[in-house]
């Protein structure tokens, strides 16, 4: 069986998963357009359900009161150092399959990163909610999507099999919070570990890249050398 390409969970109720998003795209291009992203939420009782029948659960554990009032403030300052300002959303009975079954829909018609960079901005900076139907529908909109379809989404069967499938992955990878990324057998959870799962997906990208034959040097420049050192100017060796 073939490995699995690297892959990220991201989540729009996340602040890390946030600001992971923000750092993948602004700092890492080049992977965040070479791996598989994945969405991952808390699950309302139908996805628990149809999760638990698939033979899978959701791993997360609630934060304690304490630790949610130090993220605020962690998080403030972790935004400021990247010159964004956050503005909290009051999140009331959230259903977060609203967003997030949206996004198949996005991803199918090739705008899932335009559209997780919309929902971000109206959760984080625009304090938003984003689990209130009109404002999928007016996001998707914007990106030229059926705005009634992604309003609409948590009640498809076909995006709640697809959605199933999603949180059967997050399962089976033992994700047990966002941000949670994994290159080959490396497994990277936190917003702090970003930079190392970046390196682990170029590195491992240029391990399977094929060779380069070297050219080989015309023997007329050879015999114009003046000695055997055919380094470029500024090298050493």
């Amino acid at each position: 069986m073939a490995q699995r390409g690297p892959r990220w969970y991201f989540n729009f109720r996340s602040p890390y998963s946030w600001l992971a998003h923000h750092d993948l795209t602004a700092r890492h291009p080049d992977v965040a357009g070479r791996v598989e992203w994945i969405p991952y939420w808390d699950p309302d009782p139908r996805s628990e359900r149809l999760l638990a029948e698939a033979g899978g659960s959701f791993l997360y554990t609630p934060m304690s009161r304490e630790k949610h009032f130090y993220v605020l403030t962690d998080v403030r300052r972790l935004a400021t150092d990247r010159g964004l300002a956050v503005s909290w959303p009051l999140d009331r009975e959230p259903v977060w399959e609203t967003a997030h079954l949206a996004w198949f829909l996005a991803a199918d018609h090739g705008v899932g990163p335009a559209y997780t960079d919309l929902v971000y901005r109206a959760r984080f900076q625009g304090g938003e909610d984003i689990n209130d139907p009109s404002l999928i529908a007016e996001i998707a909109g914007r990106l030229g999507l059926d705005p009634a379809a992604a309003g609409s989404a948590a009640e498809d069967p076909a995006l709640r099999e697809r959605a199933t499938a999603a949180l059967m992955s997050a399962y089976r990878d033992g994700v047990f919070g966002p941000p949670f990324l994994i290159a080959g057998r490396e497994k990277f959870w936190g917003l702090d570990r970003l930079d190392r799962f970046a390196d682990a997906v170029r590195s491992a990208a240029a391990a399977h890249a094929p060779a380069l034959s070297a050219a080989p040097v015309p023997a007329a420049a050879l015999s114009a050398t003046p000695s055997g050192d055919l380094g470029h100017a500024g090298g050493c060796g």
